[in-house]
C-alpha cells in the first residue's frame, strides 16, 4: 500500500479506528432550533463516512451550559436532553459506514457575546475582556465554577447515552479551559489562580467529573493548544508540561493539539491557516507535545494530501492527522487514497472560505464544492442521465468547467469553447496576487477532470451564434463571465485612459507605476490583490475603499494575513472615501476622494490610478442567442431554488430547437462558489 500509516487502524481506549485521517471538531453552524442536528447536520457527516473516513469529531465548540451561547452561530446544544435522539441518529449514520464519530464539549467563557439568547452574562476566570468576540464577562465565582464542571459531566453522560464513540473536551482556541490554563487569562489569587496546579485545577476536574460520569472504557479526549504566541501567556514549553502531566492521569486517551492561541485577530489567523502560510506551520508543535505525553497525539491544520498525511505519520511527528477543510473540498478523499486515484481529490486550496463564513455567523460552505453540506439536495457523484444530449458550454471559468464537467458525467456529448488560450477565467487573475497562487487549484482540478472525462475542450476559440448552431446544441450554457465594471462613473476617466481596472494590471496588459492609488469599491480579496501586487513589484500604493475598513469583506482569518502585508510593505490604507474622479496634470494623474462622513475632498497625485469595482455581465451572446432558444433563455428560479428540473427540459424540441441558460457572472456578480454552484444545481438534472 502506498500509504501503510495512514491506513493502519490506531485503537484509543475501547475505540479503534480503522485508520489515522480524522475530521476534527469545527464549527458547522448547521445545526437547527434549539442546537439540534437535523437532516443537513448528518447528511453532512455521514457523506465522510461514506468517503472511508476514520473518525469525525462534530460539533465544535457545542456549549455544555446555558450560559455558554450558541443560538448565533447554531452551534450543537450539550446543555439539553433534546439533543440525545438526533445524536443518536447521527451515530447510527456514521456506524452504518463503518466510521466512528465524537463530538466537542465545550464551555466557550469570555469567548462569545452575550448578544442573542438569554443575553447571558459570560463567565471568565478573570473578566478579562475577549478583543475578536468583544466578550465582556464577569469573574467566575466558585458556585460559577461547581456548575460548570456538573455542565460537563452531564453533556459526557448526553453524549455516551446517544450512541456515540466519545467526547472530546476543549482547551484550546481559549475556551473557558485554557483561559483558567493562561496566566494572560487567569489573574485569580485563590485555589483556581496563581501556581500552574492552581490554573490547571478546574479543567482536571472537569476531566475527573466527565470520567466518573462515562465509565472507564469511554474515549475521552483534550483539544489543546501548542503555543499561545503571546509573551503573556502559554509558551510551548508551559503546554508541554501541561499535555505531560494531563497524559498521566489516566483521564484521557488522546490530546488533539493545535498551534496559535486564539483571542486576537492576528492570532485567530493562525488556527486555520490559511493558503498564505506554509504547509502544516504548526506540526511542530504538535510534535513537541507528542515527545512528552503517554497518550496518541492528533494533529489537524493544513494538512492537505495524502503524500503530506502520510510523511507526517511517517516520521512519528504524530498518532492521527486531521484533514477537516480537506474534506469539505472531498468527503470521498480517503476512498481516492485507497484505490489510487489521488489525481481524482478535489484538493482543498486554503481559500478559508468555509471559516470565514462561520465568523460571520452564516453556514459553512466550501468554495469549491457546492454540494458540501448541502447532501439533500446536491450530489457528489453524478448520476448517468436517462438519455443523452449534445451540450454546448461557452466560458471556461469556474461556472463554464463545473457545468461542463456534470454534463459529462451525467453522459452527455459536451462541446466546451474558451476565447481564451487557457482555462480558468477570472481565478487565473486571482492567483496572480501574492499569498493567493493556490485558487489555481480550483481550476486545475476543474480541467483535469473534464479533459479525463473527454469533454471536447475548443481553446482560444471565440464562440459566436453560428459555431453555436453549427454544433446543433439540444442545450447550451452560457458562463461567458463579466467585464471590469469600470464605467459605473463616467468621472474616473477610464475610457480617456486616466484610470486603468485591476484586470489591466493582474493580466500584465498595464504596467505598474511608480506612485500608485488603489480604488476598491468593493472591500473584497480582489481589491487588496491588486494592491498587493502592485505593492510588491515595488510600486508605493495607497488603496482607498468606502469601506470601513480596507479588506472589510475578506474574512476573520483572512484580512489579518492582508494587514500583515499591508504594513509589511507600507501599502497606505484609505477608508470612509469615494473616488469622486480623476484628471490629467501633466503627466500625474489626480484622484480626487470625497469622505464619507464628512463630504470633504481631497486629492492625491499619483502616477497611476486603479479601480476594482467588480464586473458587469459579458452578456451579449445570451442578447444573440436568446430570440433563438426554445425557452427564451429563462431559468426558472423556482424549480432551482428547489434543487429540480428545470420544467422546459421535458419539452420535445423540433431539429435545430435548443434550450439556452446563463450562469454565473453573465448573470450578475456571484463569487466562485456561487459560480460553481449555479452551474451544479442546473445541470445536475440535464
Amino acid at each position: 500500500m502506498s500509504y501503510p500509516h495512514l491506513f493502519e487502524p490506531i485503537t484509543l481506549n475501547r475505540l479503534t479506528l480503522r485508520n489515522r485521517i480524522v475530521s476534527t471538531a469545527h464549527a458547522e453552524v448547521y445545526a437547527e432550533t434549539g442546537g439540534l442536528p437535523g437532516e443537513r447536520y448528518i447528511r453532512y457527516y455521514e457523506e465522510k463516512a461514506k468517503g472511508g473516513l476514520g473518525l469525525a469529531i462534530c460539533g465544535g465548540s457545542s456549549p455544555v451550559s446555558i450560559d455558554s451561547p450558541q443560538s448565533w452561530w447554531k452551534s450543537v446544544n450539550l446543555a439539553s436532553d433534546a439533543v440525545i435522539e438526533p445524536l443518536a441518529r447521527l451515530a447510527e449514520a456514521m456506524h452504518r459506514h463503518g466510521a466512528k464519530i465524537m463530538i466537542q464539549a465545550t464551555h466557550m467563557g469570555r469567548r462569545s457575546s452575550y448578544q442573542g439568547e438569554h443575553w447571558p452574562h459570560l463567565l471568565s476566570p478573570s473578566g478579562v475582556r475577549e478583543p475578536v468576540h468583544r466578550g465582556n464577562a464577569k469573574i467566575m465565582e466558585v458556585e460559577d465554577i461547581r456548575r460548570v464542571i456538573a455542565d460537563f459531566a452531564l453533556a459526557a453522560r448526553r453524549v455516551k447515552a446517544a450512541g456515540l464513540d466519545g467526547v472530546e473536551i476543549a482547551a484550546a482556541h481559549q475556551h473557558l479551559i485554557d483561559q483558567f490554563w493562561s496566566p494572560r487569562t487567569n489573574q485569580r489569587d485563590d485555589e483556581w489562580g496563581g501556581s500552574l496546579e492552581n490554573r490547571l485545577r478546574f479543567g482536571m476536574e472537569v476531566l475527573q467529573a466527565v470520567r466518573a460520569e462515562v465509565g472507564a472504557d469511554f474515549c475521552v479526549g483534550l483539544r489543546m493548544c501548542g503555543d499561545e504566541f503571546h509573551e503573556d501567556g502559554l509558551s510551548h514549553d508551559m503546554l508541554k508540561e501541561i499535555a505531560a502531566r494531563m497524559s498521566e492521569t489516566g483521564l484521557i486517551d488522546y490530546l488533539s493539539v493545535i498551534g496559535s492561541g486564539a483571542d486576537t485577530h492576528n492570532s485567530l489567523a493562525n488556527c486555520m491557516p490559511p493558503m498564505a502560510l506554509p504547509p502544516e506551520p504548526f506540526v511542530h508543535l504538535a510534535a513537541g507535545i507528542k515527545s512528552v505525553s503517554k497518550v496518541p497525539v492528533m494533529h489537524a491544520q493544513s494538512i492537505r494530501d495524502p503524500v503530506q498525511a502520510e510523511r507526517i505519520l511517517a516520521a512519528g511527528m504524530v498518532d492521527m492527522v486531521g484533514m477537516t477543510r480537506a474534506h469539505m473540498a472531498d468527503p470521498h478523499l480517503v476512498i481516492k487514497i485507497r484505490d489510487g486515484r489521488e489525481d481524482q481529490i478535489r484538493q482543498c486550496v486554503g481559500a478559508n472560505y468555509c471559516i470565514d463564513r462561520q465568523y460571520y455567523g452564516q453556514d459553512v460552505l466550501c468554495i469549491q464544492n457546492a454540494a458540501t453540506s448541502r447532501e439533500a439536495s446536491m450530489p457528489h457523484l453524478i448520476a448517468p442521465a436517462p438519455r443523452q444530449r449534445r451540450v454546448v458550454v461557452v466560458g471556461a471559468g469556474p461556472a463554464g468547467l463545473e457545468a461542463a464537467r456534470v454534463a459529462r458525467e451525467r453522459g452527455h456529448e459536451v462541446v466546451l469553447f474558451e476565447r481564451q488560450p487557457q482555462v480558468g477565467g477570472q481565478i487565473l487573475l486571482a492567483a496572480r496576487a501574492p499569498q493567493r497562487e493556490q485558487m489555481a487549484g480550483i481550476v486545475r482540478w476543474l480541467d483535469m477532470e473534464i479533459q479525463r472525462l473527454g469533454v471536447d475542450r475548443r481553446l482560444g476559440a471565440a464562440a459566436d451564434r453560428s459555431m453555436i448552431m453549427d454544433q446543433r446544441p439540444d442545450i447550451v450554457v452560457l458562463a461567458t463571465g463579466g467585464r471590469p465594471h469600470t464605467g459605473q462613473v463616467p468621472a474616473w476617466g477610464v475610457a480617456e485612459g486616466l484610470a486603468v481596472s485591476s484586470w489591466d494590471i493582474l493580466s500584465g496588459q498595464v504596467e505598474p507605476a511608480g506612485k500608485v492609488l488603489v480604488y476598491d469599491a468593493l472591500g473584497g480579496h480582489a481589491g487588496f490583490g491588486v494592491a498587493d501586487y502592485l505593492a510588491s513589484r515595488g510600486s508605493l500604493v495607497e488603496i482607498a475603499t468606502p469601506e470601513v475598513k480596507v479588506g472589510e469583506d475578506t474574512g476573520g482569518t483572512t484580512f489579518p494575513i492582508f494587514y500583515r502585508r499591508l504594513y509589511a510593505q507600507g501599502i497606505i490604507p484609505s477608508p470612509n472615501v469615494w473616488l469622486e474622479g480623476v484628471y490629467a496634470e501633466g503627466d500625474k494623474r489626480i484622484a480626487v476622494l470625497r469622505n464619507e462622513y464628512t463630504e470633504a475632498l481631497e486629492e492625491r497625485e499619483v502616477d497611476q490610478v486603479v479601480i476594482d469595482n467588480g464586473v458587469l455581465p459579458d452578456d451579449a451572446l445570451y442578447r444573440q442567442l436568446k430570440p433563438l432558444a426554445r425557452n427564451r433563455g429563462q431559468t426558472d428560479v423556482r424549480a432551482l431554488f428547489a434543487a429540480e428540473p428545470q420544467p422546459c427540459l421535458d419539452w420535445p424540441l423540433e431539429d435545430g430547437e435548443f434550450l439556452l441558460f446563463r450562469v454565473g457572472d453573465c448573470v450578475s456578480m456571484h463569487n466562485i462558489h456561487g459560480a460553481l454552484y449555479d452551474a451544479l444545481r442546473l445541470v445536475k438534472d440535464f
